[in-house]
């Protein structure tokens, strides 16, 4: 399995590729003196992109512009109104660039990769309705849009089920109550669903499978066309002017969740005081030890592009509250 290596003369270049199945492997380590303008802007071409994987290749139109011409790119980079973050083959974009940490302990390296990818002007990136457009076979229409109930969503295996609301009656079409959804037909609002999800009023279309044998939710949303986020699903509520310091006390990167403790000295709000309160007797009530009762809770999802969460780095962030309780966002 090839990937990227230096070559011949110690230049830097992408090997022989990996075929379906086989693991990613990261860009070049680069030295800690290598100069990078993270405000620039550039453009380039899309490479390669694998949707699924949520990775691909960019190839800059200036020459020598990052090792061996080939730019690492990340789906949570692209700046996009889509539901589902994707790029497509020979597009043309345009990017910035940042320096990345791959890996941990003795493995860290210092890589690059893309940063706020969009269409060539600054616009963000509209591909995926003339894509569905043209690959879907729809029942109804594009735009025709049914209720249900979400049974449930596993982010890990990447579908869940839909239950129908009665009522409905499709022409020629023998429509089961109950539709599976994939995790690329969750709209996150540009993002990728990574929540477990159950029952969840949505409304949503429906299109046949590549064989015309089943059928499938398009375009999972609230009711009204609002995105399956967090902030809409919990009723996540920022607290405006909370901005605090403190460290992160606990991280499970495999997770992606962990806990930050507040710097000596900070005074929380009484609402983020009450809801951490409510957490803790829930715990307990369970059977668990709180070792820090005013720890707050945070997902990868609240960590702000470019950091790297570990335990002990110490953080600014932003307070906010929900149905389950509050925690921290913004984190940088």
């Amino acid at each position: 399995m090839g990937g990227w290596g230096k070559g011949k003369g110690g230049k830097w270049g992408w090997g022989k590729g990996w075929s379906k199945g086989q693991e990613k492997k990261s860009p070049p380590s680069l030295p800690e003196d290598f100069a990078v303008d993270t405000e620039a802007r550039y453009k380039g071409t899309v490479e390669s992109y694998w949707k699924w994987h949520g990775y691909g290749f960019i190839k800059p139109e200036q020459t020598g512009l990052v090792p061996g011409d080939k730019l690492f790119i990340h789906w949570s980079s692209i700046q996009t109104e889509d539901r589902f973050p994707f790029l497509l083959k020979d597009q043309e974009v345009e990017f910035g660039l940042q320096k990345w940490t791959e890996g941990w302990g003795e493995k860290k390296t210092l890589t690059l990769r893309g940063k706020k990818i969009t269409m060539p002007g600054g616009a963000n990136i509209a591909v995926q309705e003339s894509v569905d457009k043209e690959k879907k076979t729809f029942v109804g229409a594009q735009n025709l849009r049914y209720s249900g109930k979400l049974k449930f969503f596993n982010p890990m295996k990447g579908f869940g089920y839909i239950t129908l609301d009665e009522g409905y009656k499709f022409e020629g079409e023998t429509v089961p109550t109950e539709i599976k959804v994939e995790g690329s037909e969750i709209n996150a609002g540009g993002k990728r669903t990574r929540m477990k999800l159950e029952n969840l009023a949505v409304e949503f279309g429906i299109v046949k499978n590549r064989k015309g044998t089943d059928f499938l939710a398009y375009n999972v949303t609230l009711p009204g066309g609002i995105a399956v986020t967090k902030e809409t699903v919990e009723h996540k509520q920022v607290i405006d002017g909370s901005t605090c310091q403190g460290e992160i006390s606990y991280y499970s990167w495999q997770q992606g969740w962990g806990f930050i403790t507040p710097a000596p000295g900070v005074v929380l709000p009484e609402i983020v005081k009450t809801k951490l309160a409510a957490m803790v007797e829930a715990l307990k009530a369970k059977g668990k030890t709180v070792q820090q009762e005013n720890a707050l809770y945070f997902t990868k999802t609240d960590v702000n592009q470019g950091v790297k969460a570990a335990k002990g780095l110490a953080v600014t962030f932003t307070l906010y509250t929900d149905d389950k309780g509050a925690g921290a966002c913004n984190i940088h």
